[in-house]
């Protein structure tokens, strides 16, 4: 059983390194959330990669910063919040349905203010 769930857990870490890394090049997709997962996935079942994701020059301080004191970057803040507004006009002006164009901006308001009350 206990290579099962080291299996899952470095299934679940390749998928948010791959993710974390078309969020490098993809506009809109974001980096470091799925970092953040791939480095916990690590710890739980591939110390290497993890090692690796704290080591890492750019990244490793940003993940080591959210897990001592769960702080993200004013930088950080700014974009997503630029990027949620984005994505809450988009969804405004589309033809979706009437729930999702009021429930999206809503709920990116809410993930907002929780991010701008994390410390820097």
């Amino acid at each position: 059983m206990h290579w099962l769930a080291t299996a899952a857990w470095r299934c679940l870490a390749v998928v948010a390194l791959a993710l974390g890394g078309a969020g490098v090049v993809l506009p809109g997709l974001p980096t470091v959330p799925f970092l953040l997962l791939a480095a916990w996935a690590g710890s739980k079942g591939w110390p290497q990669l993890e090692a690796r994701l704290l080591a890492h020059p750019h990244y490793g301080p940003i993940i080591q910063r959210w897990r001592s004191h769960r702080a993200v970057p004013r930088r950080a803040k700014w974009a997503a919040s630029v990027l949620m507004m984005i994505s809450a006009a988009g969804v405004l002006l589309s033809p979706a349905p009437l729930w999702l164009r009021g429930g999206l901006p809503m709920f990116l308001a809410l993930v907002a203010l929780w991010l701008w009350r994390r410390p820097e």
